[in-house]
């Protein structure tokens, strides 16, 4: 009985070391930290003259720069959009050709795995 104990305990030790290992060396932080990070891309049209309209997304799940990239790189893909993250106040700055349309900042937002806990049109 104490051996079938004892090899159950080794058993599960094994996985969990396994486990572990796994993770540093394939990531597994809050978004795959220990991978490369996602190359930051931009709006084509970088003239802010272009961009009259202006919203504050606060996001949550945010927490380091690869996050915020993926963040920005799932607004910049928006059509008339130019997003700017602040990780320190997990905010991003969006400004948009037309009048920001809520529902895709949300979606590309989300679709980025992240959600928008507030929208503050200027």
């Amino acid at each position: 009985m104490n051996a079938i104990v004892i090899a159950a305990l080794a058993l599960l030790v094994a996985l969990g070391g396994w486990q572990a290992i796994r993770r540093l060396k394939k990531g597994g932080g809050c978004c795959g930290e220990h991978e490369a990070a996602p190359k930051k891309t931009g709006p084509a049209d970088r003239n802010r003259a272009h961009y009259p309209y202006e919203a504050r997304l606060d996001i949550g799940g945010m927490t380091c720069d690869n996050c915020a990239r993926r963040v920005e790189n799932a607004l910049n893909g928006l059509d008339g959009v130019w997003a700017t993250v602040r990780i320190d106040t997990r905010q991003v700055v969006v400004r948009c050709k037309r009048p920001p349309e809520e529902a895709a900042l949300r979606a590309a937002v989300s679709g980025a795995g992240y959600v928008v806990n507030g929208i503050a049109v200027k």
